[in-house]
């Protein structure tokens, strides 16, 4: 069945999603399981004694030979090392976007009829040259690029968001970003204002926040306990506070459950403890949400929502933050992981069977000016023009989405993709 893919590359984990031709119209984007028991792959690449890539976290590794991050530094002249190599980060993206497409074309049975691939909102066209550039070089050469704030919109538009004007607020593991989006005439959405966004601050820092007050409670007991299985324990650490968060998101206690070589050692922790650890890094994310919407000078008034992306805005302090600054809904997605992915195979559709632009209102005739010339009106903006708009149209109703907490994954993959040359 012919289909289209919506791809992103977060710095921490990756997700894709496919929509199909069902005659005339397309499915609703469906997560692609990239993942044995999961539809995310960690951002992480490894090259292995034989020269090949594989996709995920290694089993083993001393560091030299993976590596993870790599998409915001896309446009720096320094490379990366990898195994002693130097590799640019767009090579390592295009790589990992192409592992995604050939995993894609092996499910699906074929090429897709279009790809669109997220990228951050704050990316100058440098960055999104030198990306198409790489991704060429894969053999990948009509990818479009959106950012991700768009996508994220599209993906709430087809979930029933109907507003015309609304700010993106997407929190990744290891990044921030914000931006304004409104619908264009197309009804297809852009960016507009002045992007906000931090690649030091994600859902890492809460799960770091609650591993330091594990560590902090657990110190006398770790500092008397044999140093191997000390080292052990801690490895599983920073997975058991991810876990802890998670729960913590729809319970208001949880424990750390750490594997000692005494015996097991609980943690316990409640929710109020956990938002006073986290409360800090949440409001500098809301501080730079309201920054966004000052940059167009607009007012809370004039919003119609707040959209939510990234597993971490589950935390209801994200919210209830959010809605203390911005008294207007704000929506999050059931898994808000996948938002920006299904969002962007919503965009690929777009690309196959563009909206019919809406008739032109009908208008009285122009006034005559100058020499027997009727005056010409000003051009629409293009799609993704980035100024500063003058007011938004009226707002419609807009609708708010329950918060569910999905299914955790339960394995991690590492398949191989033969490097090129």
């Amino acid at each position: 069945m012919p289909y289209v893919l919506g791809i992103d590359i977060g710095s921490t984990n990756t997700a894709a999603a496919v929509a199909r031709r069902h005659g005339t119209t397309w499915t609703r984007p469906e997560a692609v399981p990239l993942h044995v028991g999961s539809t995310l792959v960690p951002s992480v690449l490894c090259l292995s004694e034989d020269g090949s890539l594989h996709v995920g976290e290694p089993e083993t590794d001393d560091g030299s030979r993976t590596t993870r991050d790599f998409v915001h530094r896309i446009g720096d002249d320094v490379p990366l090392l990898l195994g002693g190599e130097a590799c640019t980060p767009q090579t390592l993206t295009a790589e990992l976007a192409a592992w995604v497409v050939d995993r894609v074309h092996a499910l699906e049975g074929g090429p897709a009829e279009a790809i669109v691939l997220s990228h951050p909102a704050g990316w100058r066209p440098y960055r999104r040259e030198v990306l198409h550039r790489a991704l060429s070089g894969f053999g990948l050469r009509h990818v479009t690029l959106l950012p991700r704030t768009v996508t994220v919109a599209e993906s709430h538009a087809a979930r029933g968001f109907a507003g015309s004007t609304a700010v993106v607020y997407a929190l990744g593991g290891n990044s921030f970003e914000a931006a304004l989006v409104r619908r264009t005439p197309r009804g297809t959405y852009e960016t507009f204002g002045t992007p906000q966004g931090l690649d030091s601050i994600g859902g890492a820092d809460f799960d770091e926040a609650l591993a330091g007050y594990a560590r902090t409670t657990l110190a006398r007991e770790l500092a008397t306990t044999a140093r191997r299985g000390t080292q052990a324990a801690l490895r599983g650490l920073r997975a058991e506070c991810d876990r802890v968060k998670r729960v913590l998101t729809v319970d208001l206690t949880a424990d750390v459950v750490l594997t000692l070589p005494s015996g097991p050692a609980r943690i316990p922790v409640t929710r109020a403890q956990f938002e006073q650890m986290i409360r800090p890094t949440v409001q500098a994310t809301v501080d730079l949400l309201l920054r966004a919407v000052q940059s167009a000078n607009l007012t809370p008034a004039q919003l119609d929502g707040v959209l939510l992306a990234g597993g971490s805005t589950r935390v209801p302090l994200v919210t209830e933050l959010i809605s203390a600054a911005l008294p207007v809904p704000v929506e999050v997605e059931p898994d808000s992981q996948l938002t920006a992915a299904t969002g962007a195979a919503m965009a690929a559709c777009q690309v196959v069977s563009p909206r019919p632009r809406p008739p032109a209102p009908v208008r009285d005739p122009a006034p005559v000016s100058g020499a027997g010339r009727a005056s010409v009106p000003a051009p629409r903006r293009p799609h993704h023009d980035t100024t500063v708009p003058g007011d938004p149209p009226p707002r419609p109703p807009v609708r708010v989405l329950p918060l569910e907490l999905p299914k955790p994954s339960r394995l991690v993959l590492a398949r191989s993709r033969g490097r090129e040359g």
